[in-house]
């Protein structure tokens, strides 16, 4: 019989008056501790004028608050050893500072002052304002980012994941320092939030003082749901780009469910044995995009007769419907068009034959695999304790786990049917014109 429960750390969480929630996995071994702050706020709670706000604010909260000034978090953090980042999706932003255990008073302390008065100002938004500009003209010169981007304008024409998490560029250029206050104010706070420790530590030492520190925040953050549904698709819809590179590339998306959605399940063995490995269960770390695997349906497709250089799919975790997605980049002398046939005829035969009984029992090896690695470490524990919170917490992700194995051979096949209509994707291809700047 599989095991029914992922197995993860022991965790005590409690909820603050001010709505802040709390959990907390202490493991008496291990001799770093991981603070994560994550935030129910993405580009989905953005709206035209103002995209790419949450990515900004994620910038913004490194440069000053009332205890710690510009770099003065780095510093804090560095100084001791550490490690911190942060990231911003569609439907979350979060913040993460990894430490030796005896300093983890210097994250909670970072964390509980930014929460809810990060400053903000008129000159360090201006600053800032260059380094995205950057950061956005740097991914327009990827044919990977322009395909992707174009993709989801094609999908969507309502919901709010037809614009990229960065924004565009103008809105970058033309964004106020008082939109991302007012942005800021009205969405970051306790009411948003969970608060993750996890690692070495002492649990009613570190309760008490999550509690000494958060408890005096003010109850803030609006309501982040999102009223706007995208109309069911009635058509295949195409675009073609152009613009340096070396081959060319093609993306093709399918409408796809959201995360809670019952198909979910089947829809996760599908990116596993087609693309060789799911976001949710990889054995990997972090947040990082699903790669290539030489066993996957796509590299056996296009990769191994020649066609491409690589091929994988995609199907991202998301609260409301988003994509699931194939993409492959071609080798040389291999022109878009053959791409997409080929990669039409991997899709094509998992619909008629779904999947052999030993891709079934890989990909619930791959999924055990995964869960069995998700919580190694204080900052991989962390990151999976946060993230499954902002979904429904263990609960749901026992319920996923089990289901996922339960999925047979039918339900692949009949999912495959259901999903890959033409009706409901949308194709991008990319013509190199010339060579990019690292040709």
């Amino acid at each position: 019989m599989p095991t029914s429960a992922v197995a993860r750390p022991a965790v005590y969480s409690f909820r603050l008056a001010n709505g802040l929630s709390v959990l907390l996995a202490p493991n008496s071994a291990s001799p770093t501790a991981s603070v994560w702050v994550w935030y129910r706020v993405g580009s989905k709670n953005e709206h035209p004028g103002i995209t790419g706000a949450s990515h900004w604010v994620e910038h913004m909260l490194f440069q000053g608050s009332p205890r710690y000034g510009k770099g003065a978090i780095d510093r804090a953090i560095v100084s001791v050893g550490g490690e911190l980042n942060a990231f911003t999706d569609t439907d979350l932003t979060a913040y993460f500072s990894t430490v030796p255990r005896e300093h983890l008073a210097i994250p909670l302390d970072i964390e509980s002052d930014r929460m809810t008065r990060a400053l903000i100002t008129d000159e360090e938004v201006a600053r800032e304002r260059t380094v995205i500009h950057s950061e956005r003209e740097g991914n327009e010169n990827w044919p990977e980012f322009r395909t992707e981007e174009e993709l989801y304008q094609l999908a969507f024409r309502v919901h709010p994941y037809r614009w990229e998490v960065l924004g565009r560029r103008i809105d970058i250029e033309t964004m106020s320092a008082a939109q991302l206050r007012e942005y800021y104010r009205r969405f970051y706070g306790t009411r948003n939030a969970v608060l993750v420790v996890a690692g070495g530590f002492e649990r009613s030492a570190v309760e008490k003082e999550v509690r000494r520190r958060f408890s005096p925040l003010p109850p803030t953050g609006a309501d982040v749901a999102v009223g706007d549904l995208e109309p069911p698709a009635r058509g295949e819809r195409r675009s073609e780009l152009s613009g340096p590179g070396t081959t060319p590339y093609v993306q093709v998306g399918w409408r796809a469910p959201a995360v809670h959605d019952p198909t979910t399940p089947a829809t996760m063995l599908l990116d596993t044995i087609l693309g060789g490995e799911s976001r949710l269960y990889s054995a990997g770390s972090g947040w990082g995009r699903a790669s290539e695997h030489p066993a996957s349906r796509l590299y056996r497709g296009l990769v191994d007769p020649g066609l491409a250089v690589r091929a994988t799919s995609e199907w991202r975790p998301k609260e409301y419907p988003g994509l699931f997605t194939i993409q492959a980049q071609a080798a040389k002398g291999v022109d878009a068009g053959r791409i997409e046939k080929a990669i039409d005829a991997v899709v094509d035969r998992f619909r008629r034959n779904g999947p052999t009984a030993r891709e079934v029992s890989d990909a619930r090896i791959k999924v055990r695999r995964g869960a069995a690695l998700a919580y190694e470490g204080a900052s991989r524990t962390g990151f999976r304790l946060g993230y499954f919170a902002l979904l429904g917490g263990s609960e749901f992700e026992d319920r996923l786990f089990r289901s996922l194995l339960r999925v047979t051979r039918r339900e692949l096949t009949e999912r495959a049917r259901e999903l890959f209509r033409d009706e409901a994707r949308a194709v991008v291809t990319y013509t190199p014109t010339e060579p990019t700047a690292e040709e």
